[in-house]
């Protein structure tokens, strides 16, 4: 159980952080909402993704 835990967050720390490498070319062209806007999505998208990854390495079971 702890290592699925930290599996997901490494999963989702992984995802945010490839998206900010993104971001950070935008960001000076982007008010400050638009970047807590796209923090925001950043964190959502990566925590689907982490749990997209776990749910295929596990054959589908929850």
């Amino acid at each position: 159980m702890i290592r699925q835990i930290l599996l997901s967050a490494t999963l989702t720390g992984a995802f945010c952080a490839g998206f900010a490498l993104v971001i950070d070319v935008l960001t000076e062209m982007l008010a400050q909402n638009r970047v807590l806007l796209l923090s925001f999505v950043s964190g959502f998208l990566g925590s689907l993704f982490a749990s997209l990854v776990l749910r295929g390495r596990s054959g589908g079971a929850s």
